[in-house]
């Protein structure tokens, strides 16, 4: 389990120095596996930003260790070289929003991450329409994204966070505009990518909707997790 997915253990963060320090994270210890889709939820200033903002190697942690896969990359420092390389190639970020590129087809948004990676425009653009056929709007796949619905932009956005085979994808409420009907239906196709492309996805949510889906549930408070089991209801 520590060699796949995402691991991570005793990892701080702290802001400042002296009087004025203030511990955003006190060693937490986390572990996601392959197909596997796992709640972050904990209120505001829990720290639940300044976790994943370590996780996808955006700011730097204090301590700690972290692995992706079977990589370490940061242990008390970061061991990778090339961190834009390695959210590029590693890691998959889903938003709130879904930040299409709006003068680029749906397409060639998606298609664009594995062309900055060098993978060839036709094999990145074959990729990209396999990942919109799994989503099941790949009949959108010439249309720019003001023509799609906001459903659609989000499984546009999905396809984006997967379309480099990351081990890892980070959701930060990924449902958060969405109706229940289109909130359910995204994280229904979360479950069903972790499991297709074995990919370890942590969803960072306030969305008391999709909470009962999650078998496992990481509450933060005060810059600590607690893990518990969910409800994991309607994903099996």
């Amino acid at each position: 389990m520590r060699g796949k997915g995402i691991h991570i253990e005793g990892l701080s963060k702290r802001y400042g120095e002296g009087d004025t320090a203030v511990l955003a994270l006190k060693n937490v210890n986390m572990t996601v596996v392959p197909g596997e889709v796992v709640g972050l939820i904990g209120p505001s200033g829990s720290g639940k930003s300044t976790l994943l903002k370590c996780l996808g190697a955006v700011i730097d942690p204090t301590a700690g260790r972290m692995m992706l896969g079977d990589e370490v990359i940061y242990d008390d420092g970061w061991k990778v070289r090339d961190l834009r390389a390695l959210r590029r190639d590693k890691i998959g970020f889903v938003f709130q929003a879904p930040y299409l590129i709006p003068f680029l087809d749906v397409t060639d948004n998606i298609a664009l991450l594995p062309m900055l990676a060098g993978v060839p425009n036709n094999q990145a653009r074959t990729r990209a329409l396999e990942l919109l056929t799994a989503l099941d709007v790949q009949h959108r796949a010439k249309a720019m994204p003001s023509q799609l619905s906001g459903g659609e932009q989000q499984r546009a956005a999905i396809a984006r966070g997967l379309v480099n085979r990351p081990p890892v994808i980070l959701a930060d409420e990924p449902t958060a505009p969405l109706d229940s009907q289109r909130a359910m239906a995204v994280i229904r196709i979360l479950n069903d990518m972790a499991r297709r492309y074995q990919t370890a996805i942590i969803v960072v949510t306030h969305d008391e909707k999709i909470i009962p889906t999650f078998k496992r549930i990481y509450h933060i408070r005060d810059g600590v997790t607690h893990e518990e089991a969910g409800e994991g209801r309607g994903f099996d």
